[in-house]
């Protein structure tokens, strides 16, 4: 097992304190704080090869690319897939448009997605239906916070063009049983796409065991820089999908009247790549690879479970998600009775505690809660038990300064 206590020194950021009080990061889901190692990997590269990438044939130039198309393999052999069905966008919100836009939908085709998605799995299918006619499905979520898997089954039919789903709940944690919709969705002859915002950067992902035609994941949240995501997607689909970004690279052949397109992943990578970020990113997956996804979630799992058994015992406090950390991800969402979100935020803050309230991107499941916002803790692998116990401690403060 992985050293987490010594883990914890590598990100420098946790060292400061925040109103004198030591700094408790509880807010990964948004985006994860990022090691030394990682910052190094881009200061290096800035220093010593910066230039752009498949462009130039001087020293620095192929350089770069090298260094590019390295982090484009490291990041398929963490998904388990091959490097020219991985797609380097800036974030999970672009890998999920460029699927959509991509694809060709026509009317009668049928998009199910679910109660549960972040606003990024949801609003692109209901612009691409606007568009094309195409009806949009919606599963509900059962009192557990678990997809009702039934009424799934029930929406699949012949007219299924594309299932997509979130592989973790980033309000309430649940982890999606993705091999077993995929499953389900392929009798039927159905793409799927799965947002693995919340997936990638806690858990071993292996795509082609999953058997999803799509898959998508953001750097930011997997300890490397913003700006930086992936869409893994089948070769065999992305030879036929249309780009969604037209200009530079991706190009063949540019004529007055017309141009022609190079193979993927090169034709859905228009303009300037962040290549800096890439090579961030391929840092990042060394890092985690080093502890072991494996050990990672375990991790998460050992503080989702003192977590829920800690926070469980307060006053009028309202957890939302599923009870068992076995089908959970590290991301609790509560509410305390009496207490509005911003106001719990605002206190925890003052006692160095960061925490997310709002809506958390996800309205449709707000709205199935009976919550119109809600506070969200959330752990990664540089979050230990104390940062459980200081969470307990300043929810404590907050009732008694808000007199519940």
């Amino acid at each position: 097992m992985a050293d987490f206590f010594t883990i914890r020194a590598d990100f420098l950021i946790l060292k400061q304190k925040i109103n004198g009080k030591r700094l408790v990061y509880l807010d990964s889901a948004a985006t994860s704080q990022k090691p030394k190692q990682v910052i190094e990997a881009e200061k290096v590269f800035y220093e010593t090869i910066n230039a752009n990438v498949a462009r130039s044939i001087h020293y620095l130039s192929e350089k770069a690319t090298e260094a590019y198309e390295n982090s484009r393999k490291k990041v398929a052999d963490f998904i388990n897939s091959d490097s020219d069905e991985i797609i380097f966008v800036r974030n999970t919100t672009e890998a999920i448009n460029l699927a959509a836009n991509g694809l060709d939908f026509k009317k009668d085709d049928e998009i199910i997605t679910t109660l549960m998605e972040h606003h990024s799995n949801i609003v692109p299918w209901q612009i691409i239906c606007k568009k094309t006619g195409a009806k949009l499905k919606i599963v509900d979520t059962l009192p557990d916070g678990q997809l009702d898997l039934k009424q799934f089954e029930k929406f699949l039919s012949s007219k299924t063009k594309l299932v997509a789903v979130t592989h973790v709940s980033n309000v309430l944690g649940t982890i999606n049983p993705v091999k077993e919709i995929t499953r389900l969705a392929k009798k039927f002859g159905a793409l799927v796409l799965i947002d693995g915002a919340q997936g990638a950067p806690h858990m071993k992902v292996d795509v082609n065991d999953i058997g999803c035609d799509f898959y998508a994941f953001s750097g930011h949240k997997l300890l490397a820089p913003t700006g930086i995501g992936v869409l893994f997607g089948k070769k065999e689909i992305l030879d036929k999908m249309q780009p969604f970004l037209y200009g530079g690279h991706m190009i063949k052949k540019v004529t007055k009247e017309s141009s022609t397109f190079m193979d993927a992943p090169e034709r859905f990578e228009a303009g300037t790549a962040n290549f800096a970020g890439a090579v961030a990113l391929g840092a990042a997956i060394d890092y985690l690879e080093k502890i072991g996804m494996e050990n990672v979630r375990e991790h998460e799992k050992e503080l989702t479970r003192y977590a829920l058994e800690k926070l469980s015992k307060i006053k009028d406090i309202e957890i939302y998600g599923p009870k068992n950390a076995e089908i959970r991800g590290g991301v609790i969402s509560f509410n305390i009775k009496g207490a509005h979100p911003h106001d719990v935020a605002q206190i925890l803050d003052s006692e160095g505690i960061a925490i997310r309230s709002g809506h958390a991107c996800a309205m449709p499941l707000m709205q199935r809660l009976g919550a119109e916002s809600i506070c969200r803790a959330s752990f990664y692998i540089y979050n230990d038990k104390k940062d459980v116990d200081a969470l307990v401690k300043g929810l404590e403060k907050v009732k008694g300064v808000l007199k519940l």
